[in-house]
C-alpha cells in the first residue's frame, strides 16, 4: 500500500483537510443554498398544487354555472311564453269585450236614429196637417166669403190629429 500512497503522492494530513474542507463547504451549501432551495421548491410546487386544486373547482364551478345558466334560460323561455301566451289570451279577450261594445254602440246609435226619425216623421206630419188645413181654411174663407174663427181652426186641426 505504502507503494500506491507513494506513486499517487497521497498525504494523509491533506486528505483530512480536504474532507475538512469538503465538510465545510457541504454545510454552507446545505445551509445556504439546498435548504433554501428546498424551501422554494416546497413553496413552488404547493403553489402548483393550488393553482391546479383551484383550476379543477373553477372548472367545477364553471360548470355548475352553465348547467344553471341553461336551467335559468330554459326557465325564462318558458315564463315568457308563458306571459306572451297570456297577453294574447287578454288581447282576445279585450278585442271581443271592443267588438260587443261597438255592436252596442251601434245598435244604440241605430235606435237613437230611428227614434229621431220618428220624431222627425211626426213634426213633419204635424206641419204638414197644420199647413193642410190653414190652407183648407184659407180655401174654405175664400169659397165661403167670410172669415172663419181661429176656434173652428183649432177645433178642425184637433180633429185631423184624432184621425
Amino acid at each position: 500500500m505504502e507503494s500506491i500512497i507513494n506513486t499517487f503522492h497521497i498525504d494523509l494530513k491533506i486528505i483530512i483537510a480536504q474532507i475538512f474542507n469538503f465538510g465545510i463547504v457541504f454545510v454552507v451549501l446545505y445551509l445556504y443554498a439546498l435548504k433554501p432551495l428546498n424551501k422554494l421548491m416546497k413553496e413552488r410546487s404547493e403553489k402548483i398544487e393550488k393553482g391546479i386544486n383551484d383550476a379543477k373547482s373553477n372548472a367545477e364551478i364553471l360548470n355548475n354555472t352553465k348547467v344553471e345558466y341553461q336551467e335559468l334560460i330554459t326557465k325564462a323561455r318558458k315564463e315568457a311564453d308563458k306571459i306572451f301566451q297570456e297577453g294574447k289570451k287578454e288581447a282576445e279577450t279585450k278585442k271581443t269585450l271592443m267588438l260587443e261594445k261597438a255592436k252596442e254602440e251601434v245598435a244604440v246609435m241605430i235606435a237613437n236614429g230611428k227614434k229621431n226619425f220618428e220624431n222627425e216623421k211626426i213634426k213633419m206630419v204635424a206641419q204638414a196637417t197644420e199647413e193642410i188645413v190653414s190652407l183648407s181654411v184659407k180655401i174654405a174663407e175664400k169659397i165661403l166669403g167670410n172669415k172663419i174663427d181661429e176656434s173652428f181652426e183649432e177645433k178642425t186641426m184637433k180633429e185631423l190629429n184624432k184621425i
